[in-house]
């Protein structure tokens, strides 16, 4: 070992002209991941630091459609030194025939507890809320003011009450806290809500209460007292060290997607380095073959050479970290500005932890086979200039390799949080080297069959092509496989993108209704049904009760003992009730209740939904309803469809079970384009307190934050694809040589530089071209499956972003090529021929 480190440290003398490739993908697929983590973790500290002010309070506890009881008041006065409530609810905002959906903030005199909202023109938030002209005060959001038409000093109602628009709200410390909300944002006093209708009995709003606690408050303790008091009401809670939990979550998933398609860049520099390590050894032929003669064993020349490459992986690898962690600080204004939560740039370890270890790992699996290649190679055939009969590796080698495979895989799995995606990620990625290996064979046996036939006889240039593909040491191996990893990437991302787009276009207006109608009274239930059926231009008319409730126990356990993280018990969750089965519902398993029935609850559960829970008939779900516990039999299982954007209800319970309740109701009306404006206007002029949702604009912020990730996912394939380029650019320097040569020989046999170029930019433009169409079918594969298996939607084939794949396919090989084409057009037969001989 110690010999062989000598003659490592001597060989490294010499420079890094041979591994300018492996340390550029190397350093390009290390510093990738690096990014993506130190801008998750600037996410994630930021969350934490701000936690307190980004909720609003140390803590919050919050219920669903109705406000604290006397008994969780106490509770609340009990455990914080100061308490603020928060009413957050949708509404109408009017301004003549004008209409726009707005998300409403009521507060009260407390509000906010933590930071300050800014308001234009500059003033404080109390004396704006007070109004002027006998009429209580009101901030809109920009958007919202523009939208109507408004200018501060105006009036505008909400509900049966007209509000003074005092100011223009700039920010708010607690907007990250929101969620998704379909409206630009209202701010009003709860005390100005008095007699508008929009709060009341059944409506839907959800009510916070922001605690200040005491400095030395144990959370955990605190959570636990709350949880263990009020959870079975429909409290939830949450608090300063996890204030935005949605928004957390998101982060995490994206971030760990993100890095599993810069594990498909580094994949890519794999094959670089692989190729490279390659042509290093080949240029080292006389050097390992005079090692031997002096007695050097296999061995021997295996560990020098893999002492050298460990060095440049530790030297590439720390340069991917400084670039990986030198970019997001210094874009951190502009990643900052542009997100809508606070950020905290520095420097995290464990991410470039992280992208060190795939780093390393990654460079010594793909320079394990070409070390193995060369270590039992004769010396004869080495001072020949050839590598002979390539013995296969020995069983330690293979071992040694499947172990770096698990321990690459099984780190992706573990560091990423999502196992399942992780290993269908490895599988794909593995899956599309494969594909490629193999076209890139079948394109040098088809080039080399095509050179030798008849039908390019007399097209010199594409003959001379075709059979430098077809050659035994031509690069087309190496630019289909890093040049059509990075482009398979690219293509799975715009098939997907444009068929979430198309699926939007293409089946929203056959399937989905023009409004959602919420906050219908039990008394305007009837007028309204009598408005909408009775227009000609309305072609359907659903309406439904609508309660939200929480789903705390199955079977007498905590429900998320035995749900987990499932979506149905993460919060509340729509309940209505029938006496009969409704038009159209398909009853999968069991036996929908009689229409009379009176007795104990029974409850219709989701079939989909209750497979992925485990629920079965005859199970007992505890849903808490307006802080009322209903434990209910599951009797039947319904077909539910929620894909169609109409009406669906995961839980419905029989009428008996919510005699009583305070509830309103929703409707969905499916009515022509031209005529959604006057219903709109009719439904909101009869009754101030209904609220619409127009089904397109919510879909449309929908399909809009599937873009953002989208984009964030073509960025991350662009940082693949420039890593493939690199590959190309580092085959098409290690074949200057051959290429100086067959120059040569061409200009001898009187060919031009004209068609000599011509030559060139062919082989260049068919492997680019080979690249592309396996890269769409890949692409194309993996956008399938994700559009059937996970968006559940029909996958069409998308033509213009498959031709722009093929398009650039072409032009990145061919701006390789041309980039080494000019030595060998230069290059004089005469001094060539002799160098040779």
């Amino acid at each position: 070992m110690k010999l062989a480190f000598r003659l490592a440290r001597r060989e490294l003398r010499g420079g890094l002209r041979g591994f300018r490739v492996f340390l550029a993908c190397l350093t390009l697929g290390v510093a990738a991941i690096a990014a993506v983590g130190m801008v998750r973790a600037a996410i994630e500290g930021g969350l934490a630091e701000q936690g307190a002010a980004l909720l609003g309070g140390d803590a919050q506890m919050e219920f669903t459609y109705r406000r604290a009881n006397p008994e969780e008041l106490a509770f609340m006065e009990d455990m914080a030194a100061a308490t603020s409530e928060v009413i957050d609810f949708r509404s109408m905002a009017v301004v003549g025939d004008d209409r726009a959906l707005t998300q409403v903030k009521a507060v009260d005199a407390a509000y906010p507890l933590i930071g300050e909202v800014v308001l234009d023109p500059v003033m404080p938030l109390e004396v704006a809320l007070v109004g002027a002209n006998g009429l209580p005060g009101a901030v809109l959001d920009r958007v919202l003011v523009d939208r109507l038409g408004l200018a501060v000093g105006d009036s505008f109602m909400m509900g049966s009450q007209s509000f003074h628009l005092s100011a223009v709200l700039v920010t708010e410390p607690d907007s990250a806290t929101g969620g998704f909300g379909l409206g630009p944002r209202s701010m009003v006093l709860t005390d100005s809500l008095e007699g508008s209708g929009l709060i009341g009995a059944g409506s839907l709003f959800e009510s916070q209460y922001r605690l200040m606690l005491p400095p030395d408050t144990d959370l955990e303790v605190a959570k636990a007292q709350a949880e263990d008091a009020f959870r079975n009401k429909g409290m939830r809670w949450s608090d300063s060290r996890r204030a935005t939990p949605g928004v957390a979550r998101f982060v995490d998933r994206i971030g760990s997607f993100l890095v599993l398609v810069g594990l498909a860049g580094l994949a890519v520099g794999g094959v670089g380095v692989s190729a490279a390590v390659r042509a290093y050894l080949e240029g080292k032929v006389t050097t390992i073959a005079t090692l031997k003669t002096l007695g050097a064993s296999g061995a021997m020349i295996f560990q020098t050479y893999l002492m050298q490459i460990g060095v440049l992986t530790v030297l590439g690898v720390t340069m991917g970290l400084i670039l990986g962690a030198g970019v997001p600080l210094a874009l951190s204004p502009v990643i900052a500005a542009s997100l809508p939560f606070p950020v905290a740039f520095g420097l995290y370890p464990a991410p470039l932890a992280q992208a060190a270890f795939y780093g390393i790992v990654t460079a010594l699996l793909f320079t394990l086979w070409p070390l193995a290649r060369v270590q039992n190679v004769r010396v004869a055939v080495l001072y020949r200039g050839g590598e002979g009969k390539v013995a296969w590796p020995s069983w330690p080698l293979w071992l040694a390799m499947g172990a770096l495979v698990a321990l690459l895989v099984g780190g992706a799995a573990w560091l990423s949080g999502l196992a399942l995606l992780a290993l269908w990620s490895a599988s794909g990625v593995v899956a599309a080297l494969g594909i490629l290996w193999l076209a890139a064979f079948a394109l040098r046996f088809v080039a080399r069959a095509l050179a030798r036939s008849r039908m390019v006889r007399g097209h010199v240039g594409l003959r001379a092509a075709l059979a430098s593909i077809g050659g035994p040491r031509d690069e087309a191996a190496s630019v289909i496989l890093s040049l059509g990893l990075g482009l398979t990437v690219l293509a799975a991302v715009g098939q997907i993108d444009a068929n979430l787009r198309a699926a939007i276009d293409r089946d929203l207006p056959a399937i989905a209704p023009s409004y959602f109608f919420v906050d219908i009274q039990n008394d305007q239930i009837d007028g309204f049904l009598d408005r909408t059926q009775n227009d000609p231009e309305v072609s359907k008319v659903e309406s439904s009760p609508m309660l939200r409730g929480v789903v705390t126990q199955i079977n007498g356990v905590d429900a998320r003992q035995v749900a987990g993280e499932h979506w149905v018990v993460r919060g509340d969750r729509g309940v209505t009730y029938a006496a009969t089965l409704p038009e159209g519902t398909v009853v999968t398993g069991g036996e929908f209740w009689p229409e009379d029935y009176q007795g104990p609850p029974q409850l219709s559960f989701a079939q989909e939904e209750a497979d992925e829970i485990g629920l079965t008939l005859g199970d007992t779900v505890t849903v808490n309803i307006l802080g009322r516990d209903i434990e209910a039999e599951i009797t039947s299982f319904r077909d539910v469809d929620f894909s169609t954007g109409g009406m669906g209800f995961v839980m419905m319970l029989n009428p008996s079970a919510l005699a009583g309740a305070p509830h309103t109701h929703i409707a969905t009306v499916y009515s022509t384009p031209e005529t959604e404006a006057a219903l709109l206007r009719d439904v909101a002029g009869a009754y101030p307190n209904i609220t619409a949702v127009r089904v397109r604009d919510a879909i449309n912020r929908v399909a809009d934050a599937l873009s953002a990730i989208a984009t964030a996912t073509a960025w991350a394939a662009g940082a693949t694809l420039l890593t493939g380029f690199v590959v190309l650019i580092g085959a098409a320097a290690a074949g200057e040589r051959s290429r100086v040569y067959e120059a040569a020989i061409l200009k001898t046999l009187g060919a031009s530089r004209a068609q000599i170029m011509g030559s060139f930019a062919l082989r260049s433009g068919l492997t680019g071209a080979a690249a592309g169409i396996v890269a769409i079918a890949a692409g194309g594969a993996a956008a399938w499956a994700v559009m059937h298996f996970v968006m559940e939607v029909d996958f069409v084939f998308e033509p213009v972003s498959a031709l722009a794949i093929v398009g650039g396919g072409v032009l990145a090989t061919l701006l390789a090529g041309l980039a080494f084409v000019w030595r060998p057009l230069k290059a004089r037969p005469a001094q060539v021929l002799r160098a040779q001989e």
